[in-house]
């Protein structure tokens, strides 16, 4: 039967857009978040204190937008969040949760400026040392590391 709807789709030739919106109707969608694991000029790294999360602080994130670059899309829930501008550089880690249909991408980058302004969402922030982090989920510790791993920091540090 699959073999049968290959050859048929392909005899077809819908147009790329018509491809696209059947695809999406038939296969199972994922969520795709962002991660940011952000650096001062201090090799600090920058965490926010969510207003609704059990582990209140937590690295600055969120979901994308349809159509927008991952790249963009942390950059863009930082500003909205935060008020801060950040530059965001290269892909640390991608991860995914089968349980919840989500795959998140993890980046590094750095704080370029703006003036903090709590929201809705984020009370405070904070560039923090390793060695004085708030209490962290296991999961973000590991993208940590990853992150200092891969930028030659954690012997620093």
């Amino acid at each position: 039967m699959k073999l049968f709807l290959a050859k048929l789709w392909k005899a077809l030739h819908l147009p790329k857009g018509l491809q696209l919106l059947a695809m999406r109707f038939f296969q199972d969608q994922f969520l795709v978040g962002v991660t940011g694991i952000i650096f001062n000029d201090k090799a600090e790294i920058l965490l926010f204190r969510h207003v609704y999360r059990a582990h209140a602080w937590s690295l600055p994130g969120g979901y994308l937008k349809s159509g927008e670059h991952p790249r963009e899309g942390l950059e863009r829930e930082i500003l909205e969040e935060s008020g801060l501008v950040v530059s965001v550089d290269e892909i640390v880690k991608t991860r995914t949760d089968r349980n919840t249909a989500r795959l998140d991408i993890c980046y590094v980058g750095q704080l370029i400026g703006g003036d903090f302004k709590a929201t809705y969402e984020v009370a405070e922030f904070g560039f923090f040392r390793p060695e004085n982090f708030p209490l962290l989920r296991k999961n973000q510790i590991f993208l940590i590391d990853q992150a200092l791993t891969a930028k030659n920091l954690l012997a620093e540090i």
